[in-house]
């Protein structure tokens, strides 16, 4: 189980630093109008954020404090959605490229809200 639990944190942190690198890219090709150029720095700021309480939370002293970094990543994926979903809707930028990091944020939400569960004792595997 142990082992498991390393495997699933490796690879979500793993995932977490690769949809970084996909946003930051993403973000160097969209125009740099004033209000672009807010909402790119809002949505830069919150989806790296995810990762960086990922591994807070792979360093932290407890598991309180485990659950915490993890509530923390997710309010963060919660916050790209919105700003992924405003460049798409108000700035009319509706590639392949937008989709799947949409995509991608809603499936880190969606592990990170299952983990939170999970640590909070309201759900098994």
């Amino acid at each position: 189980m142990q082992n498991q639990n390393l495997k699933f944190k490796t690879k979500l942190k793993d995932r977490a630093y690769q949809y970084s690198i996909k946003i930051i890219n993403f973000l160097d090709t969209l125009p740099k109008d004033a209000s672009t150029r807010i909402i790119t720095s809002q949505l830069l700021r919150s989806a790296t954020s995810i990762g960086a309480n990922i591994v807070e939370a792979q360093a932290s002293s407890s598991k309180k404090d485990f659950t915490n970094f993890f509530s923390y990543s997710l309010k963060s994926a919660n916050e790209s959605l919105y700003w992924l979903g405003l460049l798409k809707d108000a700035k009319n930028i509706n590639s392949s490229q937008s989709e799947h990091l949409l995509n991608e944020t809603k499936e880190l939400a969606n592990i990170l809200g299952s983990s939170i569960l999970t640590l909070k004792g309201k759900r098994k595997f």
